[in-house]
C-alpha cells in the first residue's frame, strides 16, 4: 500500500494519456492474431524505448523528480511533511514504566530484545531498578543458536531420503541458524535455560556483530548435512545417524563457546538500584532467576496473528518451523487486524507492554522514528500508487514479518479508536523519542502480522483454538518468516 496522497493535475493527465494509449493500442491489434499479437508486444523493442523516454521528457515534473532523486536516498526526498508533524509523541494511554532503549547492534536479534524488554519491566518494578536494566540478550541467542544447529540436524536426517533439490531441503538450508526467531521459539529457550541479567554476561563483538558467527556455524551445518546424506545413501540407520550428531555439536558448541562466551550455570547477581542502594543475591540459577526475579509467565503466553489470505479463528501452525526438539511447537491463531487493536489496547490501558511482529521496512522513516502509510510521497515524484492489499503483499513475496518490537503505549480519539502507538525499538536512542518510535493505526492495519498475549488477556474461545488440530501451513510460508531481518 502507497502513500495515500491527492493525485496532483500532472499525474492525472499523465494516467488519462496513458488510458487512452492503452485504449488505442487495443483497438489497433484487433484483426491481429495472438502471434502477431507476441511478436509486436512480447519483447521491447527500440521504438517502445524512444516512445517511453519521449513521454518522460514531456513531463517537466519527471525532470525535477530526477535532479531531486539522482543525489540522494528516494525517502529522505519524499517525505510527506504533514504526516511527520502528525507523528507527534503525545499518547493519553502510555505505560507509567518503560525501561531505557536498548540496542541489537548489527544483528537480528529483534525479537529476543522485543522478548526480555517486555520480561525486565516486573523486574524493574520489583526491586526498584535503574530503567536501563537488561536482561541478557547474549545468554538466550547462545542458547537458541544452539539448539537451531540440533533443530537443523534432526531435520536433516529427517529429510535424508528426499532429493537434494526438494524445495523443503533448500529451504532449510539456506539460513539454518539465522538470527531471526518466533514467539514460540522464546518461550522455549526461556523455559529450558531462563535468564541471567547483562551484567552476567555480556554482549560480545560476535553477539553485536553476527554475521561471521553466523557464517561459521552455517558452513559447518552444510558439511555435516552433506555428511548425513551420504550416510543415508550407504544405508546407515537414522539411530546411528544421530549419535554421529553428538559429534557435529560439538563443534557447534566449540564455535559458539569461542564468539559469545560459556554461559554461566549458576551465578551470583551484585546491582545497584535506582536509589543508588547496593544489593547482593548469591546461589543463583539462570531458571531460579526467572521464577524469582523476572517473574514473567511466559508459559502461559499465545499468539495471535493476523494473515488475512487464511480463515481466521482458527489455529495455524509452520512445517519444520522450531528450535529446541522436544519444545513446543510454533502456533498461532488468526484473527482481524480490529481485534488485534482491541486486545492491544486493554493490555495497555492496564499498565502493560506488548510483544508484536511487523514488516519494519515497509514506509518508516529512521531519523523521525515513524512508521505511516503517508510518511512517504511517492507519487509526488514518481507518478504512481502501490495498491497491493495485505492479502496480495502476502501472495506476492512483497511483505512479510520482519521484525519484532513492543508496544508501550497508544493515542486514542474522543471514540476511543486508535489513532497512533507508542513503539519500544532495540536500534539504540539515537531515532524518534529516545529510541521509541510512532506507528500510525493505518499502518499497524497494513503491516502488523503478530502479536503476543497473555491468555487471560484473550477470549475464550480464541484460548480454547489451541486444543484444537493446526491447519499446517508449508515450511517457506511467509507465516513462517522468522523476525530478525532488521
Amino acid at each position: 500500500m502507497g502513500a495515500e496522497n491527492s493525485k496532483p493535475t500532472t499525474s492525472e493527465t499523465y494516467d488519462e494519456k496513458r488510458a487512452m494509449t492503452y485504449v488505442t493500442e487495443s483497438m489497433a491489434t484487433v484483426h491481429l492474431s495472438d502471434e502477431e499479437v507476441y511478436a509486436r508486444y512480447a519483447g521491447v523493442s527500440g521504438d517502445d524505448l524512444r516512445k517511453y523516454a519521449k513521454s518522460f521528457a514531456q513531463d517537466a515534473k519527471n525532470r525535477l523528480a530526477m535532479n531531486a532523486v539522482l543525489a540522494n536516498d528516494p525517502t529522505q526526498v519524499l517525505v510527506n511533511p504533514k504526516a511527520a508533524l502528525t507523528d507527534s509523541h503525545i499518547f493519553n494511554v502510555k505505560l507509567e514504566l518503560e525501561g531505557a532503549a536498548t540496542n541489537q547492534k548489527s544483528s537480528g536479534r529483534c525479537w529476543i530484545f522485543a522478548g526480555t524488554n517486555v520480561m525486565r519491566l516486573a523486574a524493574i518494578n520489583k526491586l526498584k531498578l535503574r530503567d536501563d536494566f537488561e536482561l541478557s540478550q547474549s545468554y538466550l541467542f547462545f542458547y537458541d543458536k544452539f539448539e537451531k544447529a540440533n533443530w537443523f540436524l534432526e531435520n536433516m536426517i529427517d529429510l535424508a531420503e528426499k532429493d537434494i533439490d526438494d524445495r523443503v531441503v533448500q529451504y532449510l538450508l539456506k539460513d539454518p541458524v539465522g538470527d531471526g526467531g518466533q514467539w514460540d521459539m522464546l518461550i522455549n529457550v526461556v523455559e529450558k535455560y531462563g535468564v541471567v541479567p547483562k551484567s552476567v554476561f555480556p554482549e560480545t563483538y560476535s553477539s553485536s556483530n553476527s554475521r561471521r558467527l553466523n557464517w561459521l556455524v552455517t558452513v559447518k551445518l552444510r558439511e555435516f548435512a552433506a555428511k548425513i546424506r551420504k550416510g543415508a545413501e550407504q544405508n546407515i540407520p537414522k539411530r546411528q545417524l544421530r549419535i554421529q550428531k553428538e559429534e557435529m555439536l560439538q563443534d557447534i558448541y566449540r564455535i559458539l563457546t569461542i564468539c559469545l562466551g560459556q554461559p554461566p550455570s549458576e551465578f551470583d547477581w551484585e546491582y545497584n538500584d535506582k536509589a543508588g542502594k547496593y544489593h547482593s543475591v548469591t546461589g543463583l540459577t539462570p531458571t531460579k532467576f526467572l521464577k524469582q526475579v523476572v517473574g514473567y509467565p511466559i508459559s502461559d503466553t499465545m499468539s495471535l496473528i493476523n494473515d488475512p489470505r487464511n480463515p481466521v479463528d482458527k489455529l495455524y501452525t509452520v512445517a519444520r518451523l522450531g528450535n529446541v526438539v522436544g519444545g513446543g511447537p510454533v502456533r498461532y491463531v488468526n484473527t482481524t487486524a480490529a481485534t488485534l487493536k482491541k486486545l492491544a489496547i486493554n493490555v495497555l490501558k492496564s499498565g502493560r507492554p506488548v510483544w508484536f511482529g511487523c514488516d519494519v521496512g515497509q514506509f518508516s522513516e529512521r531519523t523521525i522514528g515513524a512508521m505511516d502509510t503517508k510518511i512517504f510521497d511517492y507519487s509526488l515524484a514518481f507518478s504512481t500508487e502501490f495498491n497491493l492489499t495485505k492479502e496480495e503483499r502476502l501472495l506476492y513475496g512483497e511483505s512479510l514479518m520482519t521484525h519484532a518490537m513492543v508496544f508501550t503505549g497508544v493515542h486514542l480519539d474522543s471514540n476511543g479508536s486508535p489513532v497512533r502507538w507508542r513503539v519500544e525499538n532495540s536500534w539504540g536512542d539515537a531515532s524518534g523519542d529516545k529510541g521509541f518510535w510512532i506507528m500510525s493505526d493505518d499502518w499497524f492495519s497494513e503491516f502488523v502480522y503478530q502479536l503476543v498475549l497473555e491468555k487471560g488477556d484473550v477470549p475464550r474461545k480464541m484460548v480454547a483454538l489451541l486444543d484444537t488440530e493446526p491447519v499446517v501451513l508449508p515450511a517457506y510460508d511467509p507465516m513462517g518468516a522468522l523476525a530478525g531481518k532488521y
